[in-house]
């Protein structure tokens, strides 16, 4: 086991290679680039701040100060823009700023935000626990949820409860996740009908002022709709996952031998039947772990207002922040494949007999 570990570790470094180094092609080709931004904000084109989670303030804006009543119509200077990208370092051939983007990140250096004047990795931390918040509560909730259940619909197959259970779970998961948001919004957030949870934000303006209690009571009361929303679509999938699963199981010969020497139908359900059931459970979790933590972050940080990675990425894209866009996707793609590795430590952990290294070779 040992050594298979090994190798998916050595997997990682050429595999983050290969999602940089496309991704770093495609920008290549992309029309308009954080030179392009500046220019269009000094020629009144539009705000490339504007939007931004706390913009204003302190966001980069010195960046042109010195140019602030810059006659636009007049064009800017070619010395000006030189500046400019001399100072995104932009004046390199692309070759050259890949291989350096490249050794800065083997050493987890990110460089500094265009924009925001802020190291990457500490703009990262900063935005990382409402992320995290959404991510770890929302696949919680789905599996506490969605593996008991699984279970009781494939022990009741066919009976009255799985068929309405059924029809629920489809119906949920042909919502999309930013309707369903939306409706949570209009329906308890103040929309149309009752004000009972908070419109935006993970805290409220008097956090600090809390007690303990008190924090960990308004947190929950904050984070309470947009886990819901984000848990609505893998809950589903989990649902519908771990009932087909435990049904291949129970049709199998060593269950009907299991219950021919007499075993209660507990011991053999979770003595036999759930060890090997779980196993393609256990296979699905970073699908949905990564499914909740990138994949329905932007949009649910986007409609709750919340400060976090999935909002962060998305502004820096339309920015052309280089730095955090490849810096997030650099962390994104890191925390993804360790995943995928804890995912198969999961399997041995639940079934004993599987050997990654006997596979293998």
């Amino acid at each position: 086991m040992a050594a298979y570990i090994l190798r998916r570790l050595l997997l990682v470094i050429p595999t983050l290679f290969g999602i940089l180094l496309v991704n770093f092609a495609l920008v290549q080709f992309v029309p308009g680039g954080p030179v392009e931004q500046i220019i269009a904000q000094l020629e009144g084109g539009g705000d490339v701040f504007e939007g931004f989670a706390g913009g204003g303030g302190d966001t980069g804006t010195e960046i042109v100060s010195a140019n602030e009543n810059y006659a636009g119509r007049q064009g800017l200077p070619p010395e000006l823009i030189k500046e400019l990208e001399q100072q995104f370092g932009l004046d390199k051939p692309p070759l050259e700023r890949f291989v350096i983007m490249v050794g800065n990140y083997l050493q987890f250096d990110f460089g500094e935000s265009y924009f925001r004047k802020i190291d990457v990795t500490d703009l990262v931390l900063e935005k990382m626990p409402v992320s995290i918040s959404l991510g770890l509560w929302s696949t919680l909730i789905a599996y506490l949820i969605s593996i008991p259940m699984g279970i009781r619909k494939a022990m009741r197959d066919g009976s009255p409860f799985d068929t309405w259970t059924s029809g629920v779970i489809i119906a949920a998961y042909a919502i999309p996740g930013f309707l369903f948001a939306i409706m949570l919004l209009v329906l308890f957030a103040g929309g149309s009908y009752w004000q009972v949870f908070p419109l935006r934000g993970l805290t409220s303006d008097n956090w600090e002022n809390l007690s303990l209690f008190g924090k960990i009571g308004d947190y929950f009361w904050h984070i309470t709709l947009p886990v819901v929303a984000s848990t609505i679509a893998s809950f589903a999938t989990l649902t519908l996952l771990t009932k087909n699963s435990f049904l291949d199981e129970i049709k199998k010969q060593y269950v009907m031998t299991a219950r021919a020497k007499g075993l209660s139908e507990r011991k053999v359900l979770y003595g036999h039947v759930f060890r090997n059931a779980m196993l393609i459970v256990i296979a699905g979790f970073p699908a949905v772990f990564v499914s909740v933590f990138f994949g329905q972050s932007l949009i649910i940080e986007t409609i709750f207002s919340l400060d976090g990675l999935g909002r962060l990425g998305f502004e820096a894209a339309v920015a052309r922040d280089y730095p955090v866009m490849f810096g997030t996707m650099y962390i994104f793609g890191l925390m993804f494949l360790v995943v995928g590795i804890v995912s198969d430590l999961m399997y041995v952990l639940v079934d004993p007999r599987i050997d990654f290294d006997k596979r293998e070779g």
